[in-house]
């Protein structure tokens, strides 16, 4: 995208109470070239006021550090799934390189935002598994995102036994007492959840949501909608991320 569109979307996320502006790409790796664009949609982001995160998948220690030094604050990269039930729902890169690119992040001061997306046929074994891997990483994440797969026509998982609604919001919630202080995030597949169900997310311990017109390619429900729905909760203090 061009920059001056991504910083208008930006100004609108913070203009509708966002204080946090995700930008994302569908890449497995990017190039050097890449992240250098990225960085001046990072700079621009950040003179507006907002808290910055990028997702661009797989990253060298080079790379790294550039997003570092030009003031990237946030960087999102999911482990997805436990590590047993990983391959087969993802062949792109091991679940070591998800790890080791978290441990770049992390070790260069960027703050990590890492969760996991469930409703994919995983057990609650792997469910479990996901959670003590993140809860035991040298520092807890500081944003867990947790998705419910959001299924579509044309792809593998497509017509996967839907997630029992209530073992979604005790994953959540178990997320919320095994990191504390990390900011647990309803993510994707909110845009296939009543508001009773996301009420119960937010009284289980979600305490940040990604708002926006889309997650990288999946609809989100739209911003009038959700802010609608945290004044009936009286839930609303601004801390959303627009995506």
């Amino acid at each position: 995208m061009p920059v001056d569109a991504v910083l208008k979307a930006a100004q609108q996320a913070k203009d509708q109470g966002a204080s946090r502006f995700c930008m994302g790409a569908a890449w497995r790796q990017p190039k050097d070239k890449d992240v250098e664009r990225v960085i001046e949609m990072v700079q621009g982001v950040k003179a507006l006021g907002l808290e910055t995160c990028v997702t661009l998948g797989m990253l060298t220690d080079a790379q790294t550090l550039r997003l570092k030094e030009g003031g990237l604050d946030y960087y999102n990269h999911n482990l997805d799934t436990s590590e047993d039930y990983y391959s087969e729902v993802i062949t792109t890169r091991s679940y070591q390189d998800r790890l080791d690119t978290l441990e770049r992040v992390r070790d260069a001061g960027i703050n990590v935002c890492c969760g996991g997306i469930v409703g994919m046929g995983e057990s609650d074994v792997d469910r479990a598994q996901l959670l003590i891997q993140l809860a035991n990483m040298p520092k807890h994440p500081e944003s867990v995102p947790v998705n419910m797969l959001v299924q579509v026509e044309g792809t593998p998982l497509m017509g996967t036994e839907q997630l029992d609604p209530i073992m979604f919001v005790r994953t959540l919630a178990v997320a919320r007492i095994m990191m504390p202080k990390s900011r647990v995030r309803l993510s994707a597949g909110r845009s296939k959840m009543s508001d009773e169900m996301q009420a119960l997310c937010f009284l289980a311990g979600a305490n940040s949501i990604f708002y926006g017109d889309k997650l990288l390619t999946t609809d989100n429900p739209m911003t009038n909608h959700d802010l609608a729905l945290f004044k009936r909760l009286g839930v609303y203090s601004g801390g959303s991320s627009y995506a």
